[in-house]
């Protein structure tokens, strides 16, 4: 199968692609050449690469175009992030492929009602991040049922994996939060540390969009949940990395306008995004339609993440 993936030197593309050489698949990676994949595999030596600037080329209105030119029988979309985007991406593949395959997240739900979330409760995005996403999903699943074109979108939660700093129990991303904790250093927490974040491993992720890919049949028109099987809360998830690093908890508490205030106001502006969504999603959809079983749990995600970092160098404890 001919298979062109955008934007596939991410966290997720690092993944995906080497189980997509694997799996036989024609590989061609479309990305702005500006980084090299997070996890080397030598299935890369398979891919043919081509460096492309989608902004640049949608402004010209031929990106969808030079895509479809590329004669795919399935495209992978890693890096939409607007309607327009989208739209011309799918008017140039309409009837020219046999699955597009779009990567969404879980924030285009807002604030969790009934926990764990489906992906059947009704959209209350914020943010323009949400928002957009929202919109994509809205159309290409509308345009799956209404007019045939072969969309699936699949909503990962917060991506982990080797090569970066995940998302820590203060709900941002200071890795030096993780050597506080492996030091048996206090740890402040917004409000009572009891609002949630749903990790994913990169390499679940990219299992999920494997099974998208051999289920299509009942794949196509729908969204999926591409998490770990459970969420943890702030307290949760900082109380088990204590105990992993050896160490007595020691936390404290301090309501959101004073927390605020404790950090820089990048930490504070990505801890509020994700405490005010806290997540907790379920994966019974994607279980049940593409036997999607995550291999990881959003801890072991983690660790794994942590282990890295300290063997690199870039945490010290």
């Amino acid at each position: 199968m001919r298979t062109v993936i955008i934007g596939g030197k991410g966290h997720v593309g690092s993944y995906l692609v080497p189980r997509l050489v694997q799996a036989g698949h024609e590989v061609t990676c479309i990305t702005r050449g500006q980084r090299e994949p997070y996890i080397p595999n030598g299935a890369w030596k398979a891919v043919r690469q081509i460096t492309l600037d989608r902004v640049a080329e949608e402004a010209t209105g031929s990106f969808g175009a030079r895509v479809r030119d590329l004669r795919p029988d399935l495209v992978i979309d890693m890096i939409c992030f607007t309607l327009d985007s989208a739209r011309q991406l799918a008017e140039a593949l309409r009837g020219q492929v046999q699955l597009l395959l779009h990567c969404g997240t879980i924030w285009v739900h807002g604030p969790s009602m009934q926990v764990p979330t489906t992906e059947e409760q009704p959209r209350h995005p914020f943010g323009d991040y949400g928002i957009r996403k929202a919109e994509i999903e809205s159309y290409l699943l509308r345009e799956a049922r209404v007019n045939g074109l072969p969309a699936v979108v699949l909503h990962p939660g917060h991506i982990v994996g080797q090569g970066w700093a995940p998302l820590n129990p203060a709900g941002h991303f200071n890795a030096q939060v993780f050597t506080r904790i492996a030091r048996g250093e206090e740890l402040n927490l917004p409000n009572l540390g009891q609002e949630t974040v749903h990790h994913v491993h990169a390499d679940d992720v990219a299992q999920a969009f494997m099974q998208a890919i051999s289920h299509w049949s009942t794949a196509v028109g729908e969204s999926f949940h591409v998490v770990s099987p459970q969420a943890l809360s702030l307290r949760g998830y900082a109380e088990a990395m204590y105990a992993w690093f050896g160490q007595t908890v020691r936390l404290s508490f301090t309501p959101w306008s004073m927390w605020r205030t404790t950090v820089s106001e990048q930490e504070a502006g990505a801890t509020w995004d994700h405490i005010a969504h806290s997540p907790n999603c379920s994966i019974a959809k994607a279980q049940r339609l593409l036997a999607y079983q995550p291999r990881y749990s959003s801890l072991q995600a983690v660790q794994e993440s942590v282990t890295w970092l300290i063997e690199h160098g870039v945490l010290t404890i």
